[in-house]
């Protein structure tokens, strides 16, 4: 699998989404849950997305699901002190677990490919996803959780 840096401009980039990397673990495990309405509307058309917007671009910042989020304030998430430095810590330990860069372009089944074949470990499931208050309701967590 072959996950790029592609710097682009324009039209080229349109069609890429820009997914904060811990949000692509919760993708996989979404059932409808979320902090309101409109960020549960927001995610399930993001997911639908993904089929016709083969691309995606790895960020370790507020993205398009944050974009509906009720905690986030002018692109910083505020649900707690510390919430914008832990939400970018979890997303560089993804990062770093799969040997990738932020900003990095991959098809999205070769990025979710990737996710589930390196993210395994339960130990790194922990470290990644531990703290997170949806743990017990994300199917993604639950099966690897074992």
């Amino acid at each position: 699998m072959k996950l790029m840096l592609i710097e682009g401009k324009g039209k080229e980039m349109a069609n890429i989404l820009k997914i904060r990397a811990h949000h692509l673990l919760c993708i996989q495990g979404f059932q409808g849950y979320g902090y309101s309405e409109d960020f549960v509307k927001n995610m399930s058309e993001i997911i639908k997305s993904m089929d016709s917007n083969p691309e995606v671009k790895i960020i370790t910042e507020c993205d398009i699901i944050c974009s509906c989020c009720p905690h986030n304030v002018e692109g910083v998430c505020q649900k707690g002190p510390d919430s914008a430095q832990e939400v970018r810590n979890m997303d560089t330990r993804i990062l770093e677990k799969l040997h990738i860069e932020d900003g990095m372009i991959g098809r999205v089944k070769d990025v979710l490919s990737l996710i589930n074949t390196e993210l395994r470990n339960v130990s790194d499931i922990q470290d990644i996803c531990g703290g997170c208050a949806w743990k017990e309701r994300c199917l993604w967590f639950i099966s690897r959780d074992k």
